[in-house]
């Protein structure tokens, strides 16, 4: 037994009724809750005075918090925990939601990529939050590279996979670029490229460099490793993190510091660091999982929450990830069946075309 769940169980039926009431009333209306509101939606008939008594005891444990000089409380992320953990219902999913999801991906195309990205449009217009889809690496065999400058910062990568597949990837190129130099880096690669994957192809470019040497120009050395450099990350991840609906989140009603921290939650996300972290917290629990302010490392900084859920493929592999972030006071009972059955719908889709 852990110990927020110890601290709820010791509570009477009276002190539980008053957080919950109080939790939901904020996570509803975003403002601090005061003890006449409280008193007109408990069960039992108390007084004002009795419920203020209440709030204090649970402010005193660390539930709840005063933002302001009024009698309202606000729960603290210790109290949004607990009450995630002890308190929820979730709804069940609305039938309206549930068909905006599935008529979403009914007109997707066959790449799959797609698919997620409006996907992801259609979880962040459901939500009114922002979606985030971590799209899982494609691990089949290479068939045909190609580069395309399309300015002195800009290269675009054409990767043409077996099965049909095709992909489209951004990197910055060397200083001193020339299209000699793409060709020469495009014909090294699909010399050695047949019927491998990224993970493969990138030892075997190294040691095909190191071997080599002399026989490459050294700026198309420079241009191939960077290029890797894009398609294999550290750890071995190939994913790509899909962002929609960041204006969800820099409304007019937000206030000034907060747009900051959220412009920095999405400088970090385009930067693309701890990208593998997303994954890796889906993986160490089934279903879907909360994340309260500071409790996630990545979004921290925003002060703001994730509901995540992990989508597999046909073997039951954790390949990618899907969620909603958004404010701390999230509908999370309403938030929660819709992560749920959107990781499963891209979990029925991928498994479907695997």
């Amino acid at each position: 037994m852990s110990e927020n769940t110890k601290i709820l169980d010791d509570m009477n039926s009276r002190t539980r009724e008053v957080f919950q009431r109080l939790v939901e009333g904020y996570l509803e209306s975003g403002e601090p809750v005061g003890s006449r509101t409280l008193t007109r939606n408990l069960s039992e008939k108390v007084s004002p005075a009795t419920v203020r008594n209440v709030m204090q005891d649970l402010e005193f444990l660390g539930l709840l918090d005063s933002p302001h000089i009024s009698a309202g409380r606000i729960p603290t992320e210790l109290g949004l925990r607990m009450f995630v953990d002890g308190l929820l219902e979730v709804k069940t999913l609305g039938l309206d939601d549930k068909r905006k999801l599935q008529e979403t991906l009914s007109d997707t195309e066959a790449d799959v990529s797609d698919a997620l990205d409006k996907l992801g449009s259609a979880l962040s217009g459901i939500t009114q939050g922002a979606s985030l889809v971590l799209t899982p690496k494609h691990e089949e065999p290479i068939k045909h590279i190609e580069f395309v400058s399309l300015s002195p910062e800009r290269v675009l990568v054409v990767l043409v996979f077996a099965d049909g597949e095709v992909e489209n990837r951004l990197f910055t190129p060397p200083l001193g670029l020339t299209p000699s130099t793409l060709r020469e880096a495009a014909n090294f690669l699909n010399a050695i490229i047949e019927g491998r994957t990224l993970s493969e192809l990138h030892s075997v470019v190294q040691n095909e460099i190191a071997a080599r040497r002399r026989e490459i120009d050294q700026l198309a050395h420079t241009l191939v490793e960077s290029g890797l450099a894009v398609w294999h990350e550290p750890g071995g991840l190939n994913e790509r993190l899909i962002v929609r609906g960041r204006s969800h989140l820099i409304g007019s009603d937000v206030e000034e510091g907060d747009v900051e921290r959220i412009k920095s939650l999405f400088d970090d996300l385009e930067r693309k660091q701890d990208i593998a972290n997303f994954l890796d917290l889906t993986e160490k629990g089934e279903g879907v999982r909360i994340f309260i302010g500071s409790e996630n490392k990545l979004f921290s900084l925003s002060g703001s929450s994730l509901v995540v859920s992990s989508y597999m493929n046909a073997d039951h592999k954790v390949i990618g990830a899907i969620g909603v972030i958004g404010p701390k006071r999230l509908n999370y009972g309403r938030i929660v069946p819709i992560v749920d059955y959107t990781a499963q719908l891209v979990g029925k889709m991928i498994s479907k075309r695997t």
